[in-house]
Formats: structure tokens, C-alpha cells, sequence
């Protein structure tokens, strides 16, 4: 199952919001093969809070099957908190259903 670009921008929904704000854009360049593509212009560029939002941005769109990978052009998430959202999703995985913790 393919995701399309409106997809993507749906999910991200809340981000963006914060986005609009600060006039930040989410550009979504390619969603091939559920390799999604994108750059934070506007407001984003320079930003500090840009990793952030990139790293928000990479959590939502991988739990949805359809996506593979988020691949951030400009740079904007730095590989140890890739690292982290991938070990956060995958103790989330091991976690039985409706437990807390």
C-alpha cells in the first residue's frame, strides 16, 4: 500500500499546527516505495527547535505500515535520535496491549 503526499501532510497534522505558527513548511518531496522525503523550510530553516519537530515528524509516520522510512533532505534529524525512536518504537512493540507501565 502506497501513501501519497496528502497522506503524510494528514498525519503530521498537529506538527503542523505548531508549524504555522512560526511559519515553518513541511515540503513533501517523494513518497516512493514508502520512502518518504522531506525538507522543514520557512521558519524551520535556522530554527533550534527544528530536530524537535523532525523527530516528531519521524514518529508519527513510521507506525503507519505504509511508510518504510522518512528521509529528511536538509538533515534535520540527527542519526542518535533516529536511533532513539527506533528503540522507543520497537520496546513499544514488546509492550503486551493495554499494559502500563
Amino acid at each position: 500500500m502506497a501513501i501519497t503526499a496528502e497522506e503524510v501532510l494528514k498525519e503530521i497534522g498537529p506538527v503542523q499546527e505548531v508549524l504555522d505558527a512560526h511559519d515553518g513548511i513541511v515540503n513533501v518531496i517523494d513518497t516512493a516505495d514508502g520512502n518518504v522525503m522531506l525538507s522543514l523550510e520557512g521558519g524551520c530553516v535556522g530554527c533550534s527547535s527544528t530536530p524537535m519537530t523532525a523527530m516528531q515528524i519521524y514518529y508519527s509516520l513510521k507506525k503507519l505500515d505504509a511508510v518504510n522510512d522518512v528521509i529528511f533532505v536538509n538533515g534535520e534529524l540527527p542519526e542518535y535520535m533516529r536511533t532513539f525512536i527506533d528503540q522507543k518504537m520497537a520496546d513499544e512493540a514488546d509492550e503486551p496491549e493495554g499494559e502500563i507501565i
